[in-house]
This record gives C-alpha cells, sequence and structure tokens, in this order.
C-alpha cells in the first residue's frame, strides 16, 4: 500500500491511535494471519503506521505492537468564505498544525480566490517544513450549492463567476492528492460532528453569518440532497415578510435575519460590528439579533419537525454575540414544535467555533482516504 488508496481494515482498526499486536488485529479483523503480516508491511513502507514498543511476552520473544502514525501524510483544509479565507494543515487524526487567514471576497472569482489557495497552501507547506507530496488531499467550503461529485458550484447566488467552475481540476493543477469541495455550511456540520458530537446519529448545524444556511447529518452521515441544495434555509420565507433577498425572492429568511441585514439595519458594516455592539449592552442590538433569532427559530421549528434532530449547534459569526440569538432561536422552537420532537432535543452554541469549517474540510478528505 504505496498510498493511502482505499483503506483496509487493518488501518481503519488502528485508527483509533491505541497500538496492538499482529495477534489482536488478526483476532479482531478475523483476516488471515499472512494478510495481516502484508498490510501491516505495507502500512510500514508507507509510513501510515509505526512501531509501538513490545506487549508482554507469554514466553519467548516478546510480540511487537504497531500504532496508527498520524503525521505521515498532511491534508489541506480552506474554508473560502464570503469576505475571508481560511486555510491550515491538519494531520491525519485531524488535528490543525498551522493556519492562516486573510481578508478575501468571493466575488472577486475563482480564478483569483483559488489561485490565493494554492499560495497560502504551498506558504503553510513551507512553514511547515513539509513537501507538495505529503498531501493526502485538499478540502475545500464554498459559500454556496456544490454539486458534490464533481465540486462544482450550483448556481451559487453570492459567488458570481462561479457557476459550474471546475474548481477540482483548477487545483489538482499545484496541489497532489484529491481534491474534494462542498457547501461550507455542510462541511461545518461535517467538523462539529466529528469533533464534539460523535456520537450523535441526527444533527443539525445552523450557520449564521452574512448567509444563513444549515447542514443536516442523518443517521451518522451528511445529507447533502439531490443537487447539494439541502439546508439552504437561508432562502425559505419567512412569514409576513417582503424584504428583497439578494437571490432575486421577497420575504427570504436571509434578509431579514443574517448578519447582513442586521447590519443594515443597525448601520454597521460588519457581523463583528454586531456583536461588539451587543457585548457592549446596546440594547437595540440586542434586541435585533433576539428576534433574528426568533425569525430563525420559526423556520427551524418546521425542520425539526420534518428531520427529529437530537441537537442543533449555532455557529457563524453572529452566534458569538452572546445569548441573544439562542434565547430567541430556543424561544419559536420549542414554542411551535410538538413536544415530542423537542423533548431531548438541545439548541446549543458550536464547540468548534471558527475551526468549523477547517475541521469539516479536513474531515471531508480523511473519510474519502482513510475509511474508504
Amino acid at each position: 500500500m504505496s498510498d493511502l488508496g482505499t483503506a483496509d481494515a487493518v488501518l481503519r482498526l488502528l485508527l483509533d491511535g491505541q497500538a496492538r499486536t499482529r495477534a489482536e488485529l488478526i483476532d479482531v479483523t478475523g483476516l488471515a494471519r499472512s494478510t495481516v503480516t502484508g498490510r501491516i508491511e505495507a502500512l510500514l513502507a508507507a509510513g501510515l503506521v509505526v512501531p509501538s514498543g513490545e506487549a508482554a511476552s507469554t514466553g519467548g520473544r516478546p510480540p511487537a505492537r504497531f500504532r496508527f502514525n498520524p503525521t505521515a501524510r498532511l491534508v489541506l483544509a480552506a474554508d473560502v468564505g464570503a469576505t475571508h479565507l481560511s486555510v491550515a494543515l491538519t494531520d491525519l487524526a485531524g488535528e490543525i498544525l498551522h493556519r492562516s487567514t486573510t481578508p478575501l471576497k468571493i466575488a472577486e472569482g475563482p480564478e483569483v480566490v483559488l489561485d490565493a489557495v494554492v499560495r497560502a497552501g504551498h506558504a503553510l507547506l513551507r512553514e511547515a517544513e513539509r513537501s507538495p507530496d505529503d498531501l493526502a488531499g485538499t478540502g475545500v467550503g464554498l459559500p454556496g450549492p456544490v454539486e458534490h461529485s464533481t465540486g462544482r458550484p450550483n448556481h451559487p447566488p453570492i459567488m458570481p463567476g462561479w457557476d459550474s467552475y471546475d474548481v477540482v481540476g483548477r487545483l489538482s493543477q499545484d496541489l497532489p492528492g484529491q481534491v474534494l469541495v462542498d457547501n461550507d455550511v455542510n462541511i461545518m456540520a461535517l467538523g462539529e460532528h466529528a469533533t464534539a458530537y460523535p456520537e450523535i446519529e441526527h444533527l443539525l448545524f445552523v450557520k449564521v453569518a452574512t448567509g444563513i444556511g444549515a447542514g443536516v447529518i442523518s443517521g451518522g452521515r451528511l445529507h447533502r440532497g439531490a443537487q447539494g441544495a439541502a439546508g439552504d434555509i437561508g432562502h425559505i420565507q419567512a412569514q409576513g415578510h417582503t424584504e428583497l433577498c439578494r437571490c432575486g425572492n421577497a420575504g427570504c429568511l436571509e434578509a431579514i435575519a443574517s448578519a447582513a441585514a442586521l447590519a443594515t439595519t443597525l448601520g454597521v458594516e460588519t457581523s463583528l460590528d454586531i456583536v461588539e455592539l451587543v457585548r457592549s449592552g446596546n440594547t437595540t442590538a440586542t434586541t435585533a439579533v433576539r428576534q433574528a433569532g426568533r425569525e430563525i427559530g420559526t423556520v427551524l421549528a418546521a425542520a425539526v419537525s420534518l428531520l427529529n434532530p437530537s441537537v442543533i449547534v449555532v455557529g457563524g459569526s453572529l452566534s458569538q454575540a452572546g445569548d441573544s440569538l439562542l434565547a430567541g432561536l430556543r424561544e419559536t422552537i420549542y414554542a411551535r414544535s410538538l413536544p415530542l420532537a423537542t423533548t431531548h432535543l438541545r439548541v446549543v452554541r458550536s464547540q468548534t467555533g471558527r475551526d468549523a469549517a477547517l475541521l469539516g474540510a479536513a474531515t471531508l478528505v480523511l473519510n474519502q482516504t482513510l475509511n474508504g
């Protein structure tokens, strides 16, 4: 096994970090001794497995133990936002090793943005003193619908010039390994699920920032939908509203409850300005954020009835505005959903915070390369 390729039973078993002997691997996997020995030798040659001391002897030479080596290869993770680009290098356990963030508008177009991803990636590799050949792959999150099978944006409303652009092809010219692309909220859901809630089967991740969207984990797996548009709650019409949305429709949730909409109402420029107002005790801003939570909660109440999640995780820049947003969300979700669906439902702030998308982009690659 000279490359990561399709993971096998031996590698999957060792991914938990626990050191095991050949006999233990044979016992758990049920594979023949010759098969396990051959796979261990291949994994050792690839650097994916390393010796880890010896087990206690029961007579004769003590058996060797082997463990997974997460530093054997690296993953490049890119979070492309509406107004920023964050890039990180992780190891094969998904731990962030190096990172960078720069202001960058998605409206600059795919060539400008993806060139910046490549430059940032190579800069981080130099910082880590590693070769591009050490990359197992690159994961990218984009702020719009993505056809996951091809990695091409699919009619993204805030990404002029990106529709059907070959993101995978462009990045593959300069970055070794496979390239996987998904919607940014989907990868945030992946990152939060893998890091904070791996045991939860049904989770809804809601991003409230420049836009509003949701990532759906159902049965422990990410649900993307037929065209990659699952969870696009920002463009559901909010009751009693007719404000024009940037997508061209009127009354979209995003047009009344997103950070962009609130910034216009409050006379500030960014979501961070809103957060600062709330933290400083500004009553107008606090009231506006709580009302935004109520509006989003009304839409989420329908999602709770449809999907019955155990946890709703709220992330994105506006989630940092104290408890105002969460209070508004809880108020309408619990009031409008059936008791059966909310008896054990938790509505919580993201534990991964700003790292959610980077962790999710890495998870996207790791799930494909290590778990087959």
